[in-house]
């Protein structure tokens, strides 16, 4: 190992005590970016990290494939929270719970798992689910803790990977050029059911020992709770109050206009000239799929303001504040993940990484799903780190012959798990808020699932059978 990767782990395990101390991520993570790729370059004895960094940080902030895909999908979600949509599929598919206490664990996890399918944002999902989740289980007689757990497992364990509009699959697409739609129906299912199959298995199993260990003063309601956290516009209705099914219907609009639009089924074909425009009359695919997200959100914008046409005056603020929220919250994370992920690839850790498959085959598939999933535990988020490390393994799949699209899928699911068990995760300090318990409590319980689920996905890809 030379000075260069040297200089690259040192910055590496600074910023993970940092991010364990507090820091906020994105400073970290530039910073460190900043300081390996100047290491590297007084090693190198020429200026070639730094502009490459300083490159990629503006590059990635005027990307719209990561831009328009996030920045749309939050501010239909700030739409869905503000019409009360998503309250209202929270509530048609909790429904079946309320008279089965001992399927209260699977079926709160299976629910999250689901929502997150249509409304991506992690955070957006435990925001819409707390408030009906958290008086089920309380009334059930479930600690803080395990609610927590049980919310932050089915919100982020990795629903999102299955719709096509994830900014995720964006990324394996831009290497890969197959598209989001294809991943989503060939080679997310398998990966994706396992870790939640065997993540739920495990938590449920945990969960029955938490109970019997947890007293009466960890069941109860915090003394510094003064009062419930910042819920949906929708919130303040009866548990018990009757579904619209309209209004459920909403948040699945997207995604049903996606499925549509892509492989297998091409049953819906929009016009270039509304999305992009041909260019030297060819389409640029990579462009089109990413606009063809923001035009799905969009018409689902414009189906909730026709579903409550009571609250449809404030959409379109609502839409652009949550615009908003995903630049300053995730593409701001996904641009300094970024530049992290050059500057250590810059100082030669990536080549090592290719060394070190070179010399063990075996150990690409292992890699691949654990080395994201610690960035996305230290990082807090699983877009970032798909982002930053991808590449990392897509040239070694090329050369032992793995499909680098699978290999993709690894490197998602393992992504969505780091992010779930960090502590300094956006989704993981709602769900704390949500159920008055920390944040670390919280990362501590969902690890053993989400490492068990993992260790399967991998184990069952190698032997070839996801």
């Amino acid at each position: 190992m030379g000075l260069s990767e040297l200089a690259a782990v040192l910055a590496v395990v600074g910023a993970v005590v940092l991010v364990v101390r507090g820091w906020d991520v994105r400073l970290v993570l530039l910073a460190a970016a900043l300081l390996t790729a100047t290491a590297s370059d007084a090693v190198g004895g020429r200026l070639a990290a730094l502009p490459t960094v300083v490159l990629n940080f503006l590059a990635t902030f005027s990307n719209e494939k990561f831009v328009v895909p996030i920045c749309t999908a939050m501010g239909f979600a700030y739409v869905l929270r503000h019409t009360g949509c998503e309250r209202h599929l929270v509530l048609l598919l909790t429904a079946p719970l309320r008279r089965v206490r001992w399927l209260l664990v699977p079926g709160v996890v299976l629910v999250g798992f689901l929502v997150n399918i249509p409304v991506i944002s992690q955070t957006s999902t435990a925001v819409c689910l707390g408030p009906v989740i958290v008086p089920l289980m309380r009334a059930a007689g479930y600690s803080f803790a395990t609610i927590g757990a049980c919310l932050l497992l089915g919100a982020s364990v990795g629903g999102e990977l299955l719709n096509p509009g994830a900014p995720e699959l964006l990324t394996v697409a831009s290497f890969t050029n197959v598209t989001t739609p294809e991943q989503v129906s060939r080679y997310l299912p398998g990966p994706v059911f396992v870790q939640l199959a065997v993540a739920l298995a495990v938590i449920w199993v945990l969960s029955a020992w938490w109970e019997k260990a947890s007293g009466p003063r960890e069941r109860a309601v915090p003394e510094h709770a003064s009062g419930a956290p910042e819920q949906p516009a929708d919130a303040g209705r009866s548990p018990g109050e009757r579904v619209n099914f309209l209004k459920a219907a909403v948040p699945l609009v997207p995604l049903v206009l996606l499925f549509l639009a892509g492989p297998p089924l091409h049953a819906l074909d929009v016009p270039d000239a509304w999305v992009a425009p041909l260019k030297a009359g060819k389409r640029d695919d990579g462009l089109y799929s990413t606009r063809l997200i923001g035009l799905a959100m969009l018409v689902g914008v414009l189906v909730a303001m026709a579903v409550t046409p009571g609250r449809a005056r404030d959409c379109v603020k609502q839409f652009f504040d949550g615009a908003g929220y995903g630049f300053a919250n995730i593409v701001s994370l996904i641009v300094t993940a970024t530049c992290f992920g050059k500057a250590i690839e810059g100082a030669g850790l990536a080549a090592l990484l290719g060394k070190l498959i070179a010399a063990a085959p075996g150990l690409l598939e292992p890699l691949a799903a654990f080395v994201p999933l610690a960035f996305g535990a230290v990082s807090g988020s699983g877009m970032a780190s798909t982002q930053s490390l991808y590449g990392f393994f897509y040239q070694p799949a090329l050369d032992h012959g793995h499909d680098p699209t699978a290999v993709g899928a690894l490197v998602g699911v393992g992504s969505a798990a780091g992010r779930t068990m960090s502590p300094v995760s956006a989704v993981t300090l709602m769900c704390a808020t949500l159920t008055f318990t920390s944040p670390f409590v919280l990362a501590k319980r969902v690890a053993l699932p989400l490492l068990a689920g993992t260790a399967a996905v991998v184990a069952l890809r190698m032997a070839g059978v996801v």
